[in-house]
């Protein structure tokens, strides 16, 4: 099993929309962002479906929102990572965050990891909606429920409203239907080319979105390298690339960092610079 996978290897270039798709078409849900997997019942599930009765659904919780309700759908995946002997480390207190990068750091891994057994292929009789019904319910359900409720609460107080039978005029019936046929179908028209022009102004910002993670990807891999964890640059670039609110003064802490660094570098290097002029003052005199 790959349990271990290097941050270099090709199950870390997945893209999002892939990754979304993967849990979307296995699980039969409908995420539209990484974020929405922060939880960690959607990778309860996947090892659910890859590991039959491994995972206790009925601990699962997937109407967690808050930060505790999560971590105990992370304890549930690392009673299960014990059982399997899978070594990851669960880094619980960043996935939590909600982060775009931690959280798809990780489910580029369980891909890559579900993937490897049995080459990845799907267990036919596994049924993703059932198997969450015993444990937390969908959204869907909940709402339906509800709304069924409140539906049958507002007919109880409100009679239904009957509507005349009397048919109207033949040639008042025909001109409505002629001119209403004509302006829908123009609506129709129209609505339809707002909807292709709309389809295109997203597929371009995806790709641009995509285009711009990719690169935050790149840096943040190479801000991981232990030979330049230290470097100031390297801290700065961190807080930018971590900071959890889009806040300018997280920018401003950078500055001030980088600058600090910077200017006891400068004071050292005028120090040593000092410290030669006396040793050449001190040796010109001795002579």
């Amino acid at each position: 099993m790959a349990t271990n996978i290097g941050m270099m290897d090709s199950a870390y270039f997945v893209g999002r929309n892939e990754i979304l798709s993967w849990i979307n078409d296995r699980l039969h849900l409908n995420l539209s962002r990484i974020e929405e997997a922060a939880s960690g019942a959607v990778q309860c599930q996947m090892l659910d479906m890859t590991f039959p009765g491994v995972v206790p659904m009925h601990k699962v919780n997937f109407e967690a929102k808050n930060e505790y309700e999560m971590i105990q759908n992370y304890k549930v995946m690392q009673e299960v990572f014990t059982k399997l002997k899978i070594t990851k480390p669960l880094e619980v207190n960043r996935l939590v965050k909600g982060r775009p990068l931690d959280n798809l750091e990780f489910l580029q891994w369980l891909k890559r990891f579900c993937d490897s057994i049995n080459g990845g292929i799907m267990n036919e009789n596994y049924n993703p909606v059932e198997r969450r019904s015993r444990g937390g319910r969908e959204k869907s359900v909940k709402g339906s429920s509800k709304i069924s409720k409140s539906l049958q609460t507002n007919n109880m107080h409100h009679p239904p409203v009957t509507t005349s039978n009397k048919p109207a005029g033949p040639k008042q019936a025909k001109s409505h239907a002629i001119g209403g046929g004509s302006n829908t179908s123009a609506e129709v028209q129209a609505l339809s080319k707002e909807v292709a022009d709309l389809k295109v102004s997203v597929d371009l910002l995806e790709k641009e979105r995509d285009f711009y993670f990719s690169k935050l990807r790149d840096i943040e891999i190479l801000c991981q390298t232990p030979e330049l964890d230290d470097l100031p640059i390297v801290v700065a670039v961190k807080k930018i690339l971590y900071a959890t609110d889009a806040d300018e003064s997280v920018l401003e802490e950078a500055q001030e960092c980088l600058n600090q660094s910077l200017g006891l570098e400068v004071d050292e290097e005028e120090g040593k610079e000092e410290e030669e002029e006396e040793e050449e003052v001190a040796a010109e005199t001795q002579t």
